[in-house]
């Protein structure tokens, strides 16, 4: 990219709980693992809010998006699973740290999107899981799209950047609790540019359009994670659907 003028920190207000999480996290990642980060100039030189949408592989990944987006003067609100604000201490922490409680199927389900909009109005990033939950497609490519990342930007005109991972997955497994740094393991974390949702800002949001800016936002997460990875992804998209209880 070409060149820009003095770098303006974007470190809005940090809560404690943000604070003491970077002192402790900050040099666990940065030793433990190595990194290969590319495009995270995108994110620093954007203007105003940003979205992030990272395709999910494992409990460990949110660390890596946190470390990478911090390095890029970016910290995150993570739109997190509301069940998680409740878990003793850890609640505690990430409430104080910002972070947007998604309250899945209820009446409050809104409010994660309204909570978002207000940060990328005060020029904050957002980062979210646009598959809503970690992949359960065999080989770990993404999956289908849920609507908030879309929505947050067709409803704030906020650039939505695609970021694709592969890495994470080797520390822990999708769905596994057991950690694995030795032998060292390489994160890599690519940023694309933005999607391009500009022909639908006029249409109303509703399912084909939604569905529409989906398919864009999750084809060029996995092209991103195509090239990385030296694979060549499904012909389509898997589709996941949550078991009734």
């Amino acid at each position: 990219m070409g060149a820009v003028g003095p770098r303006v920190s974007r470190r809005h207000p940090l809560g404690f709980g943000y604070r003491l999480a970077v002192v402790v996290l900050w040099p666990i990642m940065r030793t433990s693992v190595s990194w290969d980060i590319r495009g995270t100039d995108r994110l620093t030189d954007a203007p105003g809010g940003i979205i992030v949408a990272a395709n999910h592989l494992s409990w460990f990944d949110p660390l890596v998006v946190a470390y990478t987006l911090w390095t890029a003067d970016r910290p995150p609100r993570f739109l997190t699973k509301e069940p998680l604000f409740r878990v003793p201490v850890i609640g505690r922490i990430i409430r104080n740290a910002g972070q947007i409680p998604v309250y899945r199927e209820t009446a409050d389900a809104a409010s994660a999107i309204r909570d978002a909009l207000v940060a990328l109005g005060r020029g904050e990033c957002v980062a979210v899981y646009p598959e809503g939950t970690i992949t359960r497609e065999p080989n770990l490519w993404p999956m289908s799209a849920k609507t908030g990342a879309v929505r947050m930007a067709l409803l704030s005109g906020a650039p939505l950047f695609p970021m694709a991972q592969w890495g994470p997955q080797a520390v822990m497994a999708p769905y596994s609790k057991r950690v694995r740094l030795l032998p060292r393991k390489t994160m890599h974390v690519w940023v694309g540019e933005p999607v391009d949702l500009s022909d639908l800002a006029e249409r109303p949001l509703d399912a084909d359009t939604m569905r529409e800016a989906g398919d864009r936002l999750m084809e060029a997460i996995t092209d991103l994670l195509a090239q990385m990875r030296h694979e060549t992804p499904p012909a389509e998209r898997f589709v996941y659907r949550r078991e009734a209880p």
